[in-house]
């Protein structure tokens, strides 16, 4: 049988495209980090039109380097070029790639670049023995992107806009309660309700040791003295009832075993208390990931690569995955950890975030 005769050339024409431009995207987040690195983005942030010999005596590097990446951004329509060898960063780009204060930044996510390396030679092993890697395998430039691609928010729009959605919350932490935040990382979160609320105190779980360096350090930048860190390795959360509040902030579906950091919520919260989950917004099934998500193809990417191999880093790890706990099955695993309600938390925007309040 003559394959090429059943061959659709424009199916094939159409395939290739895609892979090629795959690849060219890949190539184009690699200039998008060497501009974070470089701190080029930043360079250009509120400088107007700029040409490439005026970066280049701003920044100190080669004119002809500076030329050839600017030119670059401009192709992939990251900066605008207004003819003449002049180039600008609008508000709009800046806020984008050079304002991490603000909760549309993602320019953290491209220190996940540099990763890739190391990644593609451990992955490998993965698909042999099944076992993932801990993000503390990955090194502290895990935890850094961690940190940069989900503090803006946390410092943005955590206390402003998503704790007055939940009712009552608010009154409690400006009274003083006992929080506790279940894989809190870099402990952005708490230090950015801990300024808010200093009468109440936060008590953050994680086992990563390069968060917990990231988060001590943000702690004494902050000068808090109600932040708490404790390694999950070495402590359990108490069961004793008498937290107020309880998060698990974008890191369930990383989790190996995610059920028993929500049972542990569970029975840390007071009878009144109330649980708190950020996780991702997927659909119920795969079918309709890759019907209807356009975030799709980046979630199991990065799913293979980060989230389920976290999930997995264990011999009895879930290996759950980005896309692993949609609303459907976040609702049966809080419920199923003992909670008598859930709900989503509308209302709060977010590109790739669904948010929920759980209550014993």
């Amino acid at each position: 049988m003559n394959m090429e005769n059943q061959i659709d050339l424009e199916k094939l024409q159409s395939k290739a495209e895609n892979a090629f431009d795959i690849w060219g995207k890949f190539a184009i987040a690699t200039n998008m980090h060497l501009g974070d690195h470089l701190g080029l983005y930043k360079a250009m942030r509120d400088a107007g039109p700029v040409t490439s010999e005026s970066l280049s005596d701003k920044t100190g590097y080669h004119e002809r380097w500076v030329r050839e990446w600017l030119r670059g951004q401009a192709a992939a329509g990251l900066i605008t070029y207004h003819g003449d060898g002049s180039f600008e960063m609008g508000p709009e780009e800046a806020m984008v790639l050079a304002d991490e204060e603000n909760p549309a930044s993602v320019i953290g996510a491209f220190q996940f670049v540099p990763m890739v390396g190391a990644l593609v030679n451990k992955i490998p092993t993965s698909f042999k023995t099944g076992i993932g890697h801990s993000y503390d395998s990955l090194g502290s430039d895990c935890a850094a992107m961690v940190e940069r691609l989900l503090g803006p928010w946390y410092r943005a729009s955590l206390v402003e806009e998503a704790l007055p959605k939940i009712d009552g919350l608010v009154d409690k932490l400006e009274a003083g309660a006992k929080c506790v935040d279940i894989g809190c990382g870099a402990a952005v979160a708490m230090v950015t309700m801990a300024q808010a609320f200093p009468k109440s105190e936060f008590h953050g779980y994680d086992n990563s040791q390069h968060a917990f360096i990231r988060a001590r350090a943000n702690i004494q930048a902050a000068g808090v003295t109600n932040v708490f860190l404790h390694d999950s390795d070495e402590e359990t959360i108490p069961t004793d009832h008498s937290y107020d509040f309880a998060t698990a902030l974008d890191c369930l579906h990383d989790m190996s075993h995610p059920e028993l950091a929500v049972a542990a919520a569970r029975e840390a919260l007071k009878p009144d208390g109330v649980f708190f989950v950020i996780d991702i917004d997927g659909k119920e099934s795969f079918e309709e990931n890759l019907a209807d998500n356009p975030l799709a193809p980046m979630s199991y990417a990065v799913s293979l690569l980060c989230c389920m191999s976290s999930s997995a880093c264990v011999a009895d790890g879930g290996a759950h995955g980005t896309l692993a706990l949609p609303e459907g099955a976040m609702r049966k695993m809080v419920t199923g950890g003992g909670f008598q309600t859930f709900k989503r938390v509308d209302g709060l925007e977010h590109p790739f975030n669904a948010y929920y309040e759980a209550r014993p």
